[in-house]
């Protein structure tokens, strides 16, 4: 549960300018003012938290989300970019994420939009938390307006086939979210991961490769990926594996390890 401090999600420069307007009110059994809920100084005395995109990426946001994206390798592509860029820039570590939503046409084909893209700000905003996917996570649910992203489309619902405690009922049909992250993830971004309401998630380099810099990576097992499955949250893993291995192996020779 939220404590009184806020939590301001911004985005570059802009993101004092918006505090107001992006501050998670917290909400409880007790009474209070929407005042006394919401942290109005962005910067006063550890009550707030800033998720930021680096300027780079706030400029390329309006071509990145002009594309439309058909395969896992285009969307894995952008991943792998965001994760190169990062590094190139020095606003981060070799990470990168983005969410997509899939669209289903009437004769079955789809494609995807982006959503939000994220990259691995530990070191530049001094919070450990912030990896490519959580930041990814949280500017999409921010984008959404909501904590989840297991969302309903509005007006539409099918009847559940089958047997089952549902059968017969009306169902609603659900967005499709989709995580492209240019690495397997460390242990608290899967498990960002299994809260976040994403129906898939897609990765590129490995576990392995990722420790093979230096980065401890947690309690990840095979039996991880698993829970996701059983989930409901599609896995699919090693797309341009090589691509993405190839931005870490660089980073590993030059960049800071930052585990603890």
């Amino acid at each position: 549960s939220f404590s009184s401090a806020s939590i301001l999600v911004g985005v570059g420069v802009v993101g004092a300018a918006l505090a107001s307007g992006l501050a998670f009110k917290r909400r409880g059994n007790r009474k209070s003012s929407a005042d006394a809920d919401v942290a109005t100084d962005f910067d006063s005395a550890g009550q707030s938290v800033t998720i930021s995109l680096p300027l780079w990426a706030v400029h390329a946001m309006p071509e990145y989300q002009s594309r439309t994206y058909r395969t896992d390798e285009e969307m894995m592509s952008l991943a792998v970019h965001l994760s190169d860029r990062n590094v190139d820039q020095n606003t981060g570590g070799p990470f990168g994420a983005a969410i997509f939503e899939r669209h289903f046409s009437e004769d079955g084909s789809s494609h995807c939009t982006l959503i939000s893209v994220g990259m691995n700000r530990v070191v530049p905003l001094g919070n450990s938390t912030l990896h490519g996917e959580t930041v990814a996570i949280q500017l999409a649910q921010r984008k959404v307006g909501s904590f989840s992203l297991c969302l309903d489309y509005p007006d539409s619902c099918t009847k559940c086939e089958g047997g089952g405690e549902g059968s017969g009922q009306s169902a609603q049909k659900k967005r499709q979210f989709e995580l492209f992250t240019s690495c397997e993830p460390c242990a608290m971004c899967l498990g960002a991961t299994l809260w976040s309401g994403v129906s898939r998630i897609v990765c590129g380099a490995t576990k392995s490769d990722a420790q093979a810099i230096g980065f401890d990576e947690g309690p990840v097992f095979e039996q991880s990926y698993e829970h996701l499955e059983k989930a409901g949250i599609k896995v699919t893993r090693g797309v341009l594996k090589d691509e993405a291995a190839k931005v870490l192996k660089q980073y590993g020779e030059v960049g800071l390890i930052y585990n603890r």
